[in-house]
């Protein structure tokens, strides 16, 4: 029996691995030859897998960096938390090592960047869409994981010399699962993570003197959709493969969520 796009689409990262057994594996090769749609998605996973592999992403970030994360009281101090949000001393160094991947990459690709020519503003862009990706393939999705917006706002504190707003958007079918730390050029900032289906949006925070944006900025990097916008104070990035109609709803809710007071 014939499967469909949607099927086949499920099977495309097991086919890439070659883990499909043999009567699938052909299935998949007959509907590739002729689906260019399918063949176009693979295309697209295989070239991801190429880009992440890549050695020279996989730099180490610099000293100063470094020096500043692994000393940070704010890294390594003790909180107080929910149970579900307590850190072992082996999962802090975890999450501070994690941390150190990501900016080493975001250093990497900035290095990258320079010495093809590309301008600061196509720098940070790359570092979001870096960001995004190896928060997925690190396994450093979430530091805290937690539906509820009363358990992500609070963990940011003492961790950041800002608090970001924590929307609570389920009601419009977008899930907030958690917060983490990230890297974007060379500062921490708040990630955000929310879920629509099986699809991840990720939200990078970090304070700007910026004016407010009356409109967001729509960008297509690498085959991700991102949306980037200043609000009280604040200078936003949102990423995900979330198709563009629903990722322009996420961010019209977001933005309204937030509202105009700063915190």
């Amino acid at each position: 029996m014939k499967m469909n796009c949607r099927e086949i689409r499920q099977l495309l990262e097991p086919f890439a691995d070659g883990e499909l057994d043999l009567v699938r594996h052909m299935q998949l090769e007959e509907h590739l030859a002729g689906c260019t749609t399918c063949a176009g998605q693979l295309t697209n996973l295989q070239s991801l897998r190429s880009t992440i592999a890549a050695p020279s992403l996989y730099h180490v970030a610099p000293s100063a960096l470094r020096e500043r994360m692994t000393q940070s009281p704010a890294l390594l101090a003790p909180k107080t938390e929910p149970r579900s949000a307590v850190r072992s001393p082996r999962s802090t160094a975890m999450m501070v090592a994690s941390l150190l991947v990501v900016a080493g990459a975001s250093f990497s690709t900035g290095i990258l960047a320079s010495r093809s020519g590309a301008s600061a503003d196509d720098q940070l862009i790359a570092n979001v869409v870096t960001d995004h990706v190896r928060s997925i393939q690190v396994d450093h999705l979430m530091d805290v994981a937690s539906t509820d917006r009363h358990t992500v706002k609070p963990w940011f504190q003492g961790k950041l010399d800002f608090a970001p707003q924590v929307p609570d958007l389920s009601e419009q079918d977008f899930v907030l699962s958690g917060g983490r730390l990230d890297v974007l050029a060379d500062h921490v900032v708040a990630a955000l993570v929310y879920h629509r289906r099986l699809h991840v949006i990720n939200v990078l925070v970090r304070p700007s003197s910026e004016p407010d944006s009356r409109e967001e900025r729509i960008l297509l990097r690498q085959g991700f959709h991102l949306r980037n916008w200043v609000q009280a104070g604040m200078s936003y990035w949102a990423v995900s493969d979330l198709n563009d109609e629903e990722l322009d709803e996420f961010v019209t809710q977001f933005r309204r969520a937030v509202g105009p007071e700063k915190s």
